[in-house]
């Protein structure tokens, strides 16, 4: 058995015996291992290394989950909700401080939290599991709308539309890579230029006082929920990225992924299509836990959402483009404004379909 994952495990106040400690799961961000004891009424443990060079505040990483995870506990307690332990983490405290990190001599921050067994993870899409997260993301809003706990901004400007657009012009002028004055590249910040006003609305209405900022979990993809094996979806997992943002963020994020036909970087764009079905689906789900809650002026921009997450992703991945490829992987010189493009045909799909998605949202709030 590995000793350091030992002596980092004998740190948190766990019960039980240690009795093996293996990797689990396809984590790209944090390393993550399964802690199994010996005893059969102990728990076993999940072990996490946190990266933080993507989340540079581990303590307001941790503060946000920790007043997350309290109050989701707390509102299930209050509906003598069963298997509590099952439908929200719990992360264990340090012996010596009681903080739910630690920070070793090398400068590695890790975490610590209790295993929920019987549960899987799905990587795959369909219309059965797109409505139950739809379910899921609008009850977990739900639950966190009277959160009395400020949450701080644990990646700042993570789906700020206007940060990302100065990014790109300012990459624009650079040039640093010499790739600015291609045809297709200038064709393509055309397209981004005429949209930019409208995509830039969340920030405007915002500003306004019209448009609030809610508890979001700002990375819904559905490999970040835990179902059971009837297919429903017992807990929301991977909160770092909790923080207060547009409800557009979870549902358009989603979707993006969700509701293509094809990968992000698949080359061939007369198959990139927007799936009306997974939209549905997720909608009629997300509606059916949120409504309660949501004002008309969130509802009624859910199809600006599903479009604003595609229009971002495009911006993004063009940045990276004209800066030289310094931000994501590339497998070839031209991946990254492959990826642009995909996005970029992804939103002319999702605009011919803005009618019907209006029409839909209106009668599933008409029901």
């Amino acid at each position: 058995m590995n000793t350091k994952l030992t002596n980092i495990v004998e740190q948190f106040a766990f019960e039980g015996t240690i009795c093996e400690i293996k990797p689990l799961g396809e984590g790209l961000i944090n390393d993550t291992y399964k802690v199994k004891t010996c005893e059969t009424d102990r728990p076993d443990y999940v072990l996490q290394r946190i990266n933080h060079h993507v989340f540079p505040d581990i303590g307001m990483v941790m503060h946000n989950i920790d007043a997350v995870t309290s109050h989701i506990r707390n509102t299930l307690a209050a509906k003598e909700t069963p298997d509590i332990d099952r439908r929200v983490l719990h992360f264990l405290p340090t012996k010596n401080d009681g903080n739910l990190y630690t920070m070793l001599n090398d400068g590695t921050y890790w975490r610590m939290m209790v295993f929920i067994d019987n549960a899987i993870t799905r990587q795959n899409i369909d219309i059965e599991n797109s409505r139950e997260a739809g379910r899921a993301i609008g009850n977990f809003q739900k639950m966190l709308a009277d959160i009395p706990v400020h949450l701080g901004e644990t990646i700042k400007d993570f789906h700020n539309m206007e940060f990302r657009l100065e990014q790109l012009h300012d990459v624009v002028k650079q040039d640093p890579a010499g790739r600015v004055k291609e045809e297709r590249v200038q064709k393509m910040l055309a397209e981004i230029g005429t949209r930019a006003e409208e995509m830039c609305k969340a920030e405007r209405l915002g500003r306004e006082g019209i448009l609030p900022k809610r508890v979001c979990h700002c990375d819904t993809k559905v490999n970040n929920m835990l179902f059971d094996k009837e297919g429903k979806v017992i807990c929301i997992i991977d909160l770092d990225t909790v923080m207060h943002n547009f409800i557009f963020s979870d549902y358009g994020d989603f979707l993006r992924t969700a509701a293509n036909t094809v990968a992000e970087d698949c080359p061939e764009m007369e198959k990139v299509q927007f799936r009306m079905d997974i939209f549905k689906a997720f909608t009629e789900g997300y509606l059916k836990s949120a409504q309660d809650f949501l004002l008309p002026i969130e509802t009624d921009n859910l199809p600006y959402a599903t479009a604003l997450f595609p229009y971002m992703q495009c911006v993004r991945f063009l940045w990276d483009y004209l800066n030289g490829d310094k931000y994501w992987k590339c497998k070839y010189p031209d991946h990254n404004f492959v990826r642009a493009n995909n996005q970029l045909h992804l939103l002319l799909s999702i605009e011919k379909h803005y009618p019907e998605m209006r029409n839909f949202i209106e009668s599933v709030l008409n029901v």
